[in-house]
């Protein structure tokens, strides 16, 4: 560590600041553990217009304000926050390194929530939000009886567009002068089914008073009316931190883990969009809350293993509650009313 950096010490850094990394920074911080949430900001949730699917928040609310009432509550339970961007880490003497653009961390655990990248077509496009979306869960209800586009070349593109006639009966699959990769059997089920598959290139966009999409310009000239639709052209996975500590891959870029999140290395959790699985934010909280019950687990100082009571003797009064003692304050502070 150089010593003109920062020295912040914990027991729990969080890499990533999105939904599931703030609900785990949340329960460990709420269990006892001095956490800090390291955040380099932006993100998908922090692209969302609205907030969907998630029981207790209403639709109109913004990603951007979802996740400021998450900072706030991290900051109220004592959490240390930091706008800052890991850009490398490593494990010495037992504790991980984490080297940030503003400063250095250590920790016992580390959470990695540092989530994916969807890979953007080319433009002409519509606006993120207001017609080009890229998760079929969130946004599909939508679009029920609506004429939608889902953009891509691959297996993907080609099931998605198949599910999209579960909401509506209008769906045309842009190839957008690129070859088909999906298989011969994609092909069959896709003549079989009412998708018209558009080759031309976009040339244009055409949005209404409202911002929303109003229709899409092709190379020959046509003019096709869509509310919106998906972009389907994978994701570049933020797995870098994962490989520097040695995390085993999967063959899509994800990060394998287990129910709880933990990593093929000890002491190093994943949760959330850089995991397999739905990315959706209710999982996502799910996730990071698991996870971070696990990590309090692996570190909480009671009830102590008999072999350390053999060792040390019975637990002393003056050694409990087993919490830090700015964590203790704050909670005493936090639950103290009128």
């Amino acid at each position: 560590m150089s010593e003109t950096a920062d020295a912040n010490e914990y027991e729990v850094v969080v890499v990533g600041g999105g939904p599931a990394g703030k609900t785990a920074a949340l329960y460990t911080t709420r269990l006892g553990h001095r956490t800090a949430l390291v955040n380099r900001g932006g993100g998908r949730a922090a692209m969302m217009q609205e907030v969907h699917n998630l029981i207790g928040v209403r639709e109109e609310t913004s990603g951007v304000e979802f996740l400021q009432v998450g900072d706030e509550q991290l900051d109220g339970y004592g959490c240390d926050l930091h706008r800052d961007m890991v850009t490398s880490c490593s494990r010495e003497d037992g504790a991980f390194h984490l080297a940030g653009n503003s400063a250095e961390y250590t920790a016992e655990v580390v959470v990695l929530a540092t989530g994916f990248n969807d890979i953007r077509p080319d433009p002409p496009l519509p606006r993120t939000g207001r017609g080009l979306h890229y998760c079929l869960h969130c946004d599909a209800h939508m679009f029920v009886d609506e004429p939608v586009y889902v953009m891509g070349y691959g297996e993907s593109a080609a099931h998605v567009a198949g599910i999209m006639l579960n909401f509506t009966d209008e769906v045309d699959l842009l190839t957008r002068g690129d070859r088909p990769e999906w298989s011969d059997q994609t092909a069959a089920s896709l003549e079989a089914h009412p998708i018209d598959i558009v080759h031309e290139e976009v040339t244009g966009v055409q949005n209404g008073e409202d911002g929303w999409l109003k229709a899409l310009e092709f190379e020959d000239g046509t003019v096709r009316e869509y509310r919106g639709g998906f972009a389907m052209y994978g994701a570049e996975y933020n797995n870098g931190l994962a490989r520097e500590l040695g995390c085993e891959i999967n063959d899509d870029g994800t990060i394998e883990v287990g129910d709880h999140g933990g990593t093929s290395v000890d002491g190093v959790y994943a949760v959330g969009d850089c995991t397999p699985g739905h990315n959706q934010i209710p999982v996502a909280l799910g996730q990071g809350a698991k996870a971070g019950i696990d990590v309090h687990f692996q570190l909480r100082d009671f009830p102590r293993d008999p072999d350390v009571l053999e060792e040390h003797g019975p637990v002393r009064s003056e050694e409990v509650p087993g919490i830090p003692d700015e964590l203790l304050e704050q909670a005493v502070d936090f639950h103290t009313y009128g």
